[in-house]
């Protein structure tokens, strides 16, 4: 690598309506990541870790003088962006790689982001109004810091984009699939990485169905390394439930709430993506040990297991399945849960294996196999953006 390439970097950032998420890579070196929590308070704090030796940083941050918002993302990025300088004096960024939760119809591949494409993605707010705000918030903001460098959207959804058609639509009229009313998907960057990690290892995976399991949650159908199903449909609130979302719901309960309850568009919105699904971080559920928790757990864990069924019918079976995230990557009793009455489909748990969170926690005997595999969307991020740099 030549001087002029070593100091220079990528930043990812993953900007949601409280945090900003980052991580600073040099080539395929994590050098430093990190989030700003609070934002939108007057007592932000920024957390930070250097993963070569483990070295932490936690400080409360005070509002850097001429910030157009002293609290807002662009407070938040200038408070990372001086720790940067700080530590890493010299080091330039040249590309921003950036997750966006929404790309519609058009973006089946990440882009880069110019007058149009910030258009086109506003566009796309009511879509998802709980993520894409922020996101473009995150955009905007390192916009304005570093003008010179390549600004890159990598989409939850583009891994989604070439389903077949029985599983992109709705039974509803065909102008309104014209429009863009359809099943998109989520999650796309953490399918993305599980199947390019899953390939680079060696692993036989075949028919495979990954779990993404955190405060969302979906789960996805892939075959041949491309997505054919996926639990999540229109908006990031169908499928599983999940840390405050309802998950898969009649239809008829909206037409009930409006004309019954008299409830409008907004308290609608409020009710299903903040005060719905399991309504407590799972850990926090399992330590519970109420009656209420349990029932949580236990619809969660059926919700899963159903939908288990669903992604394994439209592969025509099953040959792996993979359980990532939070929940996926750490809840040994949930997993035990969902695999343990899996027998019918030809999974065999391994207790001992899955209570040590091996990567395969399938019996030597078992039809299909079952992984633990931690995800990365933050790489997969960095990828996409050294690639739109031609590096």
């Amino acid at each position: 690598m030549s001087s002029a390439q070593m100091d220079q970097a990528v930043l990812v950032l993953n900007a949601g309506s409280s945090s900003l998420k980052f991580n600073l890579y040099q080539g395929t070196a994590e050098l430093l990541k990190g989030q700003v929590e609070g934002i939108g308070s007057t007592a932000m704090r920024l957390k930070t870790q250097r993963p070569s030796d483990g070295t932490r940083l936690d400080a409360t941050l005070e509002a850097p003088a001429g910030a157009a918002s002293a609290t807002g993302h662009e407070a938040a990025l200038a408070a990372v962006l001086g720790l940067i300088r700080e530590a890493f004096e010299g080091l330039r960024i040249s590309a921003a790689g950036h997750r966006v939760v929404h790309g519609g119809i058009g973006f089946e591949a990440p882009a880069v982001i110019d007058d149009s494409v910030m258009a086109e993605l506003e566009r796309l707010v009511p879509l998802a109004p709980l993520h894409q705000p922020h996101n473009l918030a995150g955009i905007r903001a390192a916009q304005k810091a570093f003008p010179d460098a390549l600004q890159v959207a990598c989409f939850d959804t583009a891994f989604h984009r070439n389903h077949p058609w029985v599983n992109d639509a709705f039974a509803l009229p065909l102008p309104l699939y014209d429009e863009g009313v359809r099943r998109y998907g989520f999650h796309g960057l953490s399918y993305e990485y599980i199947t390019q990690h899953l390939a680079e290892t060696g692993a036989a995976t075949g028919r495979l169905i990954v779990a993404h399991l955190g405060n969302g949650a979906s789960m996805c159908a892939i075959q041949d390394g491309r997505s054919i199903g996926s639990t999540m449909g229109f908006t990031a609130l169908d499928g599983l439930p999940m840390g405050t979302r309802c998950g898969q719901l009649d239809p008829g309960v909206l037409l009930y709430l409006m004309q019954e309850k008299g409830m409008t568009a907004e308290a609608i919105s409020d009710l299903l993506y903040k005060q719905s699904g399991l309504s407590q971080d799972m850990r926090e559920l399992e330590a519970a040990g109420t009656e209420a928790a349990r029932k949580a757990i236990d619809y969660f864990t059926f919700r899963v297991r159903r939908e288990m069924g669903a992604m394994a019918a439209i592969l025509d079976g099953v040959d792996t399945i993979v359980f990532t995230g939070g929940i996926g990557e750490h809840a040994v009793n949930v997993r035990q849960a969902v695999c343990a009455p899996l027998g019918w489909l030809g999974a065999n748990l391994d207790e001992n294996a899955n209570r040590s969170s091996a990567r395969i926690i399938s019996t030597p005997a078992s039809r299909v196999t079952l992984m633990v595999v931690p995800t990365n969307e933050e790489e997969m991020i960095r990828r996409h953006t050294v690639k739109a740099l031609g590096g």
